[in-house]
């Protein structure tokens, strides 16, 4: 797929609907001969739009052309140095609400691990509230509103006994320039998912999750570290596609085999799920899989599921 390509296909199958700006910032890009050869020269998994629309936004940049292009072009040593050294760690806690159906039918108490866990938000599923449809569950300072459609929901909210993250590059929600890079990786026009992401980090802050640095080999030991009594729950959202084929085939095959259950929130393509029911639209949707098993299509940020 071309950079072109690329940011068309994000342009209308993930930023339609969302987010005017980077609808209309992908179409522009798109079309300009300099800032495509400016991404070229990036490595390609740098080139992806949602990394570069996060550092504009770090840099307090413009989001509408000409005025980003001008900005990206003039300070594209600024800009580019910021992409290579960054990665997209949305910690989009609203996708908790696809995993509080399948978290809340585990046997009780839970020890979560969270993969690619970013700032560790998502380890607190617990602590917020859910709001499918009339149906609300717990109480909290942050709710999540989810459509849920042919899905059990929940009836009461997991009971967690421990929890433990692993990132590449984990964030601190007590360092400002981290949670500077969180906030920025929201879209500009969702100033709910700001206002909720700040809600969650001072949940959070109340008690600091344990985050360990390292990548899908560091799973097992965490798993090891569950205390007795307890399932181990290891999960993880729109993190596989990071690593190559061979690595999911063989991060699935060892998390199998560890106790415990495994939920996963993937792109269609990233696991191996053999023929999928037929998805309710086109637009970019994650299949949520409990030990392997898919059981509905998810939307990106966890506002919307559809049981199969």
């Amino acid at each position: 797929m071309t950079i072109a390509e690329a940011y068309l296909e994000f342009g209308s199958r993930e930023a339609r609907g969302n987010s005017p700006a980077y609808e209309s910032l992908c179409t522009a890009i798109a079309a300009d001969d300099e800032l495509r050869g400016l991404l070229a020269t990036l490595p390609p998994a740098k080139q992806q739009p949602n990394l570069l629309f996060g550092v504009v936004r770090l840099l307090d940049g413009p989001l509408a052309f000409p005025a980003f292009r001008d900005f990206v072009v003039e300070r594209w040593d600024t800009v580019s140095s910021e992409i290579v050294r960054r990665v997209t760690q949305t910690n989009e806690v609203g996708r908790c609400a696809a995993l509080m159906p399948v978290l809340a039918s585990l046997p009780q108490p839970l020890f979560l691990i969270d993969v690619g866990t970013s700032a560790g938000l998502s380890l607190f599923s617990d602590k917020y509230a859910y709001r499918y449809g009339d149906t609300t569950i717990g109480e909290s300072t942050v709710t999540l509103d989810c459509e849920a459609v042919g899905v059990a929901l929940p009836t009461a909210l997991p009971t967690v006994a421990g929890r433990a993250g692993v990132d590449l590059n984990p964030l601190d929600i007590t360092d400002p320039s981290d949670v500077a890079w969180l906030e920025a990786l929201i879209w500009p026009e969702q100033e709910h998912r700001r206002e909720r992401l700040r809600a969650a980090i001072a949940i959070a802050r109340t008690d600091p999750p344990h985050l360990v640095r390292g990548g899908l080999e560091a799973v097992p030991d965490l798993v090891a570290q569950a205390p007795a009594g307890t399932t181990p729950v290891v999960y993880h959202t729109s993190v596989l596609y990071l690593v190559s084929p061979a690595e999911r085939a063989a991060f699935a095959e060892t998390v199998r085999a560890l106790p415990g259950h495994w939920i996963s929130v993937e792109a269609p393509d990233v696991l191996d799920f053999g023929d999928l029911p037929a998805p309710p639209d086109d637009s970019a949707l994650n299949v949520l899989a409990l030990d392997g098993k898919p059981l509905a299509w998810v939307r990106g940020h966890g506002q919307a599921m559809f049981g199969f």
